[in-house]
């Protein structure tokens, strides 16, 4: 389970870090469609975006650093992001952004769907970050990926990663950040 949360940080924390750090402009310049809705919604914003994709990164480079220095957590090595610093800057912004992709195109497909800004689609808020993330970071470092997202890895996260979603929802809800504690 420590490898699993270490693997996926850079994906974790973007989004709340995006909700934090968000407004101002929205991504989708207040476009409607000709479904009547907008593209994104007032919560997609270019400052969100930013922030969390940064914030995703500099967590990234600090575990690659403990990593380096020889963290071990309960004696669990704990896997790099790449072979060279080029290659797990790729990597780190392939999980951290690619996070916040998931989350856009799901955005995307709930204005679609006709759905407004918070409301819920069950399982579906809790892991399209996740899937966003494993394939920007599938698409940009195959070979890492395979060896890394292990099947037990995989089912881990797929388990763990909706409780997670629901904790930081509702304290993001309780500290004013969120609308809705969903």
């Amino acid at each position: 389970m420590i490898t699993a949360v270490w693997l996926m940080l850079p994906a974790y924390i973007p989004s709340p870090a995006a909700s934090l750090f968000g407004g101002g402009k929205p991504l989708d310049f207040n476009v409607t469609l000709k479904d009547g809705e907008r593209v994104f919604g007032d919560g997609k914003t270019f400052r969100g975006l930013f922030a969390g994709t940064i914030i995703g990164l500099f967590i990234g480079i600090a575990q690659m650093v403990l990593v380096s220095g020889g963290y071990s957590p309960f004696d669990i090595q704990l896997p790099k992001f790449g072979s060279s610093f080029i290659g797990s800057i790729l990597v780190i912004f392939s999980l951290s952004f690619g996070s916040l992709l998931g989350d856009l195109f799901m955005s995307f497909l709930k204005r679609r769907l006709k759905l407004k800004r918070g409301a819920p689609l069950p399982v579906i808020d809790q892991l399209d970050f996740v899937l966003g993330a494993w394939l920007l970071v599938y698409l940009a470092s195959p070979v890492w990926f395979i060896s890394n997202f292990t099947y037990k890895i995989i089912l881990i996260i797929l388990i763990l990663t909706p409780l997670l979603h629901i904790v930081t929802n509702v304290i993001g809800y309780l500290i004013g950040v969120k609308k809705e504690p969903w």
